[in-house]
């Protein structure tokens, strides 16, 4: 019965909960039913809550609206998550009649009109198969620590350690250790931070590197590091192979020679090698692990052997701890031209290998916490080792030892050094001979171990362990790098197999390039270079940390604390001195390969944005800049034409972009305005701006795309001339295009011509091309990226076709001719600088400049000579020089009759009606043309200027002419729009230019 209570008192609860539900139903208008489809939704589709904000109950209370969740933030579908997005503000914002349709938030899963680039599209199938499981990853013990640790202690720990503490003693060899841990140290703090700044997928230091300064860097340096990688395999392999022949020749066994049987012994190796690798990575973990119990146990037996003095190894130099010995080694006895540098560029080779680990970095459970853990670690465990090696090695065994038990110390002989202490004299090793101690015997560690070919089986598997680790890291860096297309044609390489999506193409590459070097078997060349690619990587990761410090942006967040900005450039200047310092002629080598790539990458600007702390710098100096000329006022040397130019789409008006361009590329700001007319409540963001601004960067035109909503025209440019630029960079002159069809707007595009950019101190110029300039109407030319079936339709027509040519006129290298200047009124210069500058560029660099100028014919000669010297003081080259003295005749009376042609439609003709009713309708249509404007103004002079335009200019490449101008009130828009068409028609390509009648042009120093 109570039970039965309880359930009743559930029901009635869960009725109440659905009334406040539909009581609470998002933005009360909509209506119940939706609601209630809503809930419906809601309890039908429960296992899609956590995918769709719709819905959902925030705060108690339904609503559309999300609270914070990770999945929003992911860039595309991820191992630990999937890939949402949150509702749009137009979702949340818009009034609901405007939403007809409720769908769920992005179904395509890209938010804010994000293309997925093919790295991207890469990394959410592989994020899928992941999802199915069966994926293999490693935590930071078996993916970072054992494989760094492994490639640390190379075969230099065996035959090559005891050498070094011979030449420059236990102290110095200390200092070279300490010397290139304090590099791999700062190498790894650097590499931390990066890996801790975000999430970390595959390609190792290429990744690293490339996210934080960019393609150009990451490309450059991605390429070679997989190379090296690649070339080291061959390295490794050889070295293995080396000692294998070494075995056979002191039995006697070899094949045929000894660098034949190096061939096939290395040939054979890195196929077992690759085969390794192709089984899957589980299998090569497996094998490391192996290879490292092998490395442990060569170690210790070394170390168990050093404490076990045994009489028969005494003559070889072997005499357990002593302490004459430690002293007798501490210093130096650099022998046969070595120096600390050239120890030191031999042993450094040993403590690379630190990457190892985050090159795999895709195969990582988690790289932000492995990669920092296992690297510093390795780090700090491999350098004891070494410390103690040395130590050990320096304290126990002496320098030169003949090898005889018979070179014991007798009475007669004045003997001082450890080993006469101990009751040898091994003095005849001065002149040279001796196979034994410190400085002879490269294998002096298998005579100190307790077991000597546990030493060589860990020669065995330091040189296989390396192998193996760089013939796994070399695919997976240069398959990141295929991902992203940095370099076109490799991108076959970027396909991966199975469920870890193993790049089988990048092993068969790496095997081809290792078999190629160990087949030369000659590695004495191609060594140190590997050496400076590795540490080239090294100082560019060092690089990065500083950089991305100091550009500081907000996106540098590294939850790896302990970095300093300033230690990581120490740590990167460090790198570039060891490279030199290890072989110069190697460090240009890969200075010059790196900067080839980079120059390469650079000039093909790959499609990526990886928010690199490049850009970030780039706008923290653009920022710094802008402020600093806020504070310096203009000067007329440093004029320059700053252009807003409305062009619509940028596409539409190819030549009007192309003309700006060419004085403006490189000297001044270039802005592309768009104004939209719409009402109002219909403003609507759209992708527009950056679609435009990708096409103005592959056209390669350095402008910027600006776009505005406006209810007309007008009030749209007053928008653009008042707001458009910051500080000083901001447009002073007006640039439009000329309007060939303007009767059918009723001549209201003249009030932009002549009123509000000369209110707002603007200078202004207009183009006129006869054939027009929009051609947005020519099928495949209206948009950004035309439909295929646009290419389909049908040819343009011939009108069409003379547009599309007359476009691309100002595209091509115009030939020998002139650029006409009519400087007919002083502006300030801007009429004749533009001119000067377009002279400068190489595709007007044929075309010489004409001047003409208005003057009385009893003065002639002095207005010219006049000018000439104005333009010998403005430092302009010209030609000629025109005067023109016949300006004021009136032209000829077939051209007045078509003038009068032109402005029939658009005169008041108020003598044809009452006085009231011309008033009336002046106010009405303002644009009207009164007889008194006709009696008054300069009409003839535009029409007699065409008449001279024709004669002088009709074979001019370009005419750049003084913008006639009309005062505010008194001249109709309709007048002042004929003017414009008589003066410009039937011209080769025509500027108008009117200045700010400020001067832009000085001839004082």
């Amino acid at each position: 019965m109570d039970g039965q209570i309880e359930r009743e008192k559930e029901t009635q609860t869960e009725r109440d909960r659905v009334k406040v539900r539909e009581s609470w139903c998002p933005l009360r208008t909509l209506r119940t039913d939706l609601c209630r489809a809503g809930q419906q939704r809601r309890h039908t589709h429960i296992s899609d809550s956590h995918s769709n904000t719709y819905y959902m109950r925030t705060f108690g209370h339904n609503t559309i609206d999300a609270v914070p969740n990770i999945d929003f933030y992911r860039q595309t579908a991820a191992p630990f998550g999937e890939k949402l997005s949150r509702p749009s503000l137009s979702e949340l914002h818009d009034e609901l009649d405007k939403v007809t349709t409720i769908t769920p938030p992005f179904e395509d899963g890209l938010a804010n009109g994000e293309e997925p680039s093919a790295a991207e599209e890469a990394a959410a199938a592989l994020a899928a198969k992941e999802a199915k499981g069966g994926t293999i990853k490693f935590g930071w013990i078996k993916g970072v620590l054992v494989r760094c640790m492994l490639n640390i202690w190379g075969v230099m720990l065996f035959i090559r350690m005891s050498w070094i503490v011979g030449q420059a003693g236990i102290g110095l060899t200390i200092a070279i250790i300490l010397m290139a841990t304090l590099v791999t140290t700062i190498t790894g703090l650097s590499t931390s931070a990066i890996a801790t700044n975000g999430f970390v997928r595959g390609g190792g230091a290429y990744y690293l590197i490339s996210r934080s300064l960019g393609p150009e860097f990451g490309g450059s340096i991605g390429l070679i590091f997989a190379f090296a990688n690649a070339v080291a395999v061959a390295m490794y392999v050889v070295g293995f192979a080396e000692t294998v022949v070494e075995m056979l020749n002191d039995v006697d066994a070899l094949m045929t020679d000894e660098l034949n049987d190096i061939r096939i012994v290395g040939t054979l190796t890195v196929i077992l090698l690759l085969g390794i690798s192709v089984a899957g990575m589980e299998w090569e973990a497996k094998a490391q692990i192996v290879l490292l119990v092998i490395l442990l146990g060569a170690i210790a037996n070394y170390f168990i052997g050093s404490f076990m003095a045994i009489e028969s190894k005494e003559p070889k130099g072997f005499f357990g701890y002593h302490t004459a010995i430690l002293l007798e080694n501490l210093g130096p006895d650099f022998r046969e031209e070595e120096t600390f540098f050239s120890v030191f560029a031999i042993f450094f080779p040993a403590a690379t290998g630190i990457l190892a680990g985050a090159n795999i970095s895709g195969d990582l459970t988690d790289p932000q916490s492995a990669i920092p853990k296992g690297t510093l670690l390795a780090i700090v465990i491999t350098g004891v080792t070494y410390v103690a090696v040395a130590i050990s090695a320096g304290s126990c065994i002496v320098r030169d030892a003949t090898g005889d038990h018979n070179d014991t110390v007798s009475d007669t002989v004045n003997c001082t050094d450890a080993a006469c202490t101990l009751g040898y004299d091994f003095s005849i090793c001065k002149e040279g001979g001796c196979q034994y101690g410190l400085m002879n015997d490269f294998q002096v560690m298998s005579l100190v171990s307790g077991f000597g070919p546990l030493i060589s089986a860990g020669i065995f598997s330091a040189t296989l362990s390396s192998a193996l680790a760089s013939l796994v890291s070399a695919p997976k860096v240069f398959q990141a790098l295929c991902k992203d297309n940095i370099y076109p044609g490799l991108g076959v390489f970027a396909k991966g197999y199975g469920k870890n999506n193993e790049p089988l193409r990048g092993y068969v590459l790496t095997f081809c390039i290792g078999l190629a070097f160990i087949l030369i078997a000659e590695l004495n060349i191609i060594a140190p270079i590997i050496s400076n690619f590795f540490l080239a990587s090294y100082a560019l990761i060092n690089f990065s940390v500083f950089h991305a410090s100091l550009a500081n942006s907000p996106g540098w967040r590294p939850s790896f604390k302990y970095y300093n900005m300033w230690v990581s450039l120490a740590g990167a200047i460090l790198c570039c001195v060891v490279m030199f310092v290890i072989n110069w002629w190697a460090a240009l080598v890969t200075l010059l390969i790196v900067l080839a790539l980079y120059i390469y990458v650079s000039y093909k600007k790959p499609d990526v944005n990886w928010g690199s702390s490049t850009q970030a710098l780039i706008y923290n100096q653009a920022l710094t800049h802008c402020l600093n000329l806020t504070g310096v006022e203009d000067h007329i040397k440093n004029f320059r034409p700053q252009c807003l130019v409305l062009a619509g789409y940028p596409n539409s008006r190819p030549a009007l972009l192309q003309l700006v361009h060419s004085f403006t590329k490189n000297v001044g700001l270039m802005v592309c305005g768009h104004i939209r007319t719409v009402r109002t409540d219909e403003m609507k963001p759209t992708g527009d701006r950056a679609r435009c601004q990708r096409w103005l960067n592959k056209k390669r035109i350095k402008a910027f795309y600006t776009t505005v909503f406006s209810e007309n025209l007008r009030h749209g440019t007053q928008f653009l001339l008042q707001a458009v630029g910051l500080g000083r960079l901001k447009p002073n002159t007006l640039v439009m295009g000329y309007k060939n069809n303007w009767m059918k707007f009723r001549a209201e595009l003249s009030v932009l011509y002549s009123s509000d950019a000369f209110d707002l101190q603007f200078g202004v110029a207009i183009l006129r091309l006869q054939e027009g300039l929009d051609i947005s109407h020519i099928p495949g030319q209206g948009t950004l990226h035309p439909s295929f079936f646009e290419y389909l339709s049908l040819c343009p027509l011939l009108t069409d076709q003379r547009l599309l040519e007359s476009s691309q006129q100002f595209k091509k290298k115009q030939g020998k001719g002139t650029i006409d200047v009519w400087w007919l009124f002083d502006d300030g210069g801007l009429t004749l600088l533009i001119p000067f500058l377009l002279t400068n560029r190489s595709k007007w660099g044929d075309c010489r400049i004409r001047v003409f100028i208005g003057g009385k014919i009893n003065r002639i000669d002095h207005d010219r000579r006049a000018m000439a010297t104005l333009l010998s003081r403005f430092r302009i080259d010209f030609s000629d020089i025109h005067v023109l003295g016949d300006i004021n005749t009136k032209p000829k009376k077939h051209n007045k009759l078509t003038f009068k042609e032109l402005i029939e439609p658009y005169r008041l003709k108020e003598d044809d009606m009452e006085q009231e009713a011309a008033e009336r309708l002046k106010a009405q249509e303002p644009w009207r043309i009164t007889d008194n404007e006709l009696e008054l103004y300069k009409t003839n002079r535009q029409i007699r200027l065409n008449e001279l335009l024709k004669e002088h200019s009709s074979t001019a490449k370009l005419i750049v002419m003084s913008l006639p101008l009309a005062r505010k009130g008194t001249v109709s828009s309709a007048l002042y729009m004929c003017w414009m068409e008589t003066l410009s028609k039937d011209l080769p390509p025509l500027l108008l230019v009117r200045g700010n009648h400020q001067s832009v042009l000085t001839f004082y120093s």
